[in-house]
């Protein structure tokens, strides 16, 4: 019984620190974080930080494995699903801006981090799906080759390639919340314009990315 509360705490206090060290990760990137206001957040003392995570870059891939796990494995999934074109589109729209919402900083770090560790993709990719990343790529774009062809021949859109229309989808979703201080600013939008405008966003955006592709 002491064991079983001792390994309880033990993972109740890493899970804190793990908390902490994302809302700090996200807001400052890693080149910003310092240890100690991640263990002032956590409310623990610096030295713990080292026995769970042993550096800041253990703890530094720790953060960026669940930020982008959050969203990642369900996209893959998504994007590789046998659902039909159409529904897809919407339903990939949903998943991001509404993941997104709750985590508005995710992108920009997200795209830092791998601009200074593209090592990550490879590990992240290994993680979440069990392949490497080219396997991923070719499940993904498998499946949507088939079905854009298939749409394209019942004259619904015109032809695309399967990277371009994962990079077209993806990107509209994600550059507001990349974008979020200049779009602000540009704009003249606080924080509950933004989310009102991206809620109204995540209406507009399917029809808007279909009708696009219309022959």
């Amino acid at each position: 019984m002491v064991k079983q509360d001792s390994k309880r705490r033990d993972r109740a206090t890493e899970a804190r620190i793990l908390d902490a060290a994302s809302a700090v990760f996200l807001k400052r990137g890693t080149a910003g974080a310092r240890m100690q206001e991640i263990a002032r957040e956590a409310g623990v003392n610096h030295a713990l930080l080292h026995y769970y995570f042993r550096s800041k870059g253990h703890l530094a891939a720790a953060v960026f494995r669940r930020a982008a796990g959050a969203l990642m494995p369900a996209l893959i999934d998504l994007m590789a699903s046998p659902r039909p074109l159409r529904d897809k589109v919407y339903a990939v729209v949903a998943l991001e801006i509404d993941c997104l919402t709750q985590a508005p900083q995710l992108p920009a770090y997200i795209i830092s981090e791998l601009a200074h560790h593209p090592e990550r993709v490879h590990q992240l990719i290994a993680q979440v799906s069990g392949v490497t990343p080219d396997a991923v790529g070719r499940r993904v774009t498998g499946v949507l080759k088939r079905q854009i062809a298939a749409a394209v021949r019942r004259g619904e859109i015109r032809s695309i390639e399967p990277a371009q229309f994962i990079v077209n989808l993806i990107s509209l979703c994600v550059f507001p919340f990349a974008a979020r201080p200049l779009l602000k600013e540009v704009l003249g939008m606080d924080d509950q314009a933004f989310a009102s405008f991206m809620t109204r966003r995540r209406v507009q955006l399917p029809e808007f990315f279909m009708e696009a592709l219309r022959p």
